[in-house]
């Protein structure tokens, strides 16, 4: 039983070996707390409908989302049904839950189609395979249609002011200097009243999220517990930061977006590839679902050659396949392996635009490319030397690199072609070891 939402079984406190999923998930650094210890058994002896809500204030999902969503897969595939549930309609009100601010409400229109859009990311994750596919839902389509009488009726009711008053995401607001809006106030029993629809139309009896949602999910346990004196469970999972406090997810106060559009690509392998050896390990068991087997043998290889960064390369090959697709992945890869240290080639324009998206640039019409560009006056029109005379000394002294391929002295009168772009658009000129500059192609 739940006492004003604090759960008596806590993660690291005694709880008793569970049932396999439940020791996954543990294993795998996921949980943080549970409602109650016979979840574990319930897990064990019986397939559970488990859900998780993702509210759709913006048209993607990102890194943060992954971690529940994962949760949700090893579930599935250890044969439990899984309810994905786009919040259509607490969308439009916002959880105050983690937040120091009232969040800016958007449009029926736009919560729509951010629905829309972050419900197609999720089921890249789940295997199609299993005995049950997951199901996506929308909480619109069952609060939408009530009205405000029906709700004071019917769900405000079971809600007093002191236990909503007791929830940490409403105290932590009150004392805030913004304080909280009746509309956020009121947003944990939307939250609750999901739980109850999903408990009465799906046999749902397990809800997880984040621990920021903590509060959010005993309200629905207790709503069941009163309304249908039945017996429902929690679990939360940890809220990820890096080992120096930041967000994993956030890069310089952005989100890691999974859509391509917001977050590209190589941007997205690059910040996981750059994860510090203190944290690789841990997000191998949160965001891949590599054997906890090969993730020991990466962590030992981290110990003894941690400039190799194994771990990293394969977390972000891992990840990036899951969002984004084996090609893409390895495409990223391939494109990190060489960009920097050999000579570049069989990379799309895509990515070479990503990776050198801060570097100078310069256009050229293809017509003069065909007719053959000398060097040394295309190093003083990019600017990477102030005077032939100076692009002849640069070339003299052999810092002049295309596609990281450095110009030999002896090639004098060098002169660009076709057979010189790195992709169908790009050549990629360096000067020295960081000077580069792109020729893009017309």
């Amino acid at each position: 039983m739940i006492v004003d939402g604090i759960a008596p079984t806590v993660e690291g406190t005694g709880i008793k070996r569970m049932g396999s999923v439940l020791d996954t998930l543990r294993e795998r650094g996921f949980v943080a707390q549970i409602s109650d210890e016979k979840l574990g058994d319930l897990l064990a002896k019986q397939t559970v409908t488990v859900y998780a809500g993702f509210d759709p204030t913006a048209d993607s999902l990102h890194l943060g989302h992954v971690v529940p969503i994962m949760a949700l897969a090893h579930f599935q595939r250890a044969g439990h049904r899984v309810l994905l549930v786009v919040g259509g309609a607490t969308g439009m009100i916002g959880d105050p839950s983690g937040r120091s601010e009232e969040r800016q409400l958007l449009s029926i229109d736009q919560v729509a189609a951010n629905a829309r859009a972050i419900g197609a990311q999720m089921n890249r994750y789940f295997d199609p395979a299993a005995p049950h596919p997951p199901l996506l839902l929308n909480n619109y389509d069952w609060i939408g249609k009530m009205s405000f009488i029906d709700w004071l009726r019917d769900v405000g009711k079971n809600f007093t002011l002191g236990y909503m008053l007791a929830k940490e995401s409403v105290s932590r607001r009150l004392q805030s200097e913004q304080g909280i809006s009746y509309t956020e106030f009121s947003y944990m029993t939307l939250q609750a009243f999901d739980f109850l629809h999903l408990f009465d139309h799906h046999g749902c009896l397990l809800q997880v999220g984040g621990s920021d949602q903590w509060g959010n999910i005993t309200a629905g346990i207790d709503l069941i517990r009163r309304q249908r004196q039945a017996q429902a469970y929690g679990m939360t999972f940890h809220l990820i930061t890096t080992s120096s406090g930041e967000k994993f997810g956030k890069s310089a106060g952005n989100a890691i977006w999974l859509d391509p559009r917001r977050t590209s690509p190589w941007d997205f392998y690059q910040y996981l590839v750059r994860q510090d050896d203190n944290d690789v390990i841990r997000f191998l068991k949160l965001y891949t679902f590599l054997p906890m087997e090969r993730i020991a043998e990466l962590e030992k290889v981290t110990q003894t050659f941690p400039e190799k960064r194994e771990a990293q390369k394969a977390l972000a090959l891992e990840v990036t396949r899951l969002v984004h697709g084996d090609a893409v992945a390895h495409e990223m890869a391939h494109a990190a392996s060489v960009v920097y240290h050999s000579e570049i080639r069989g990379i799309s324009d895509d990515v070479l635009a990503s990776v050198f998206a801060s570097v100078p640039s310069t256009q050229i019409p293809r017509s003069e490319l065909e007719s053959g560009l000398p060097l040394a006056d295309v190093l003083v029109r990019t600017g990477l030397a102030k005077s032939k005379n100076e692009a002849r000394r640069a070339l003299d002294a052999e810092s002049i690199y295309i596609n990281n391929v450095k110009v030999e002295k002896t090639q004098t009168d060098f002169r660009l072609r076709p057979e010189h772009l790195a992709s169908p658009s790009f050549i990629i000129l360096r000067s020295g070891k960081k000077n580069y500059h792109l020729l893009r192609v017309q």
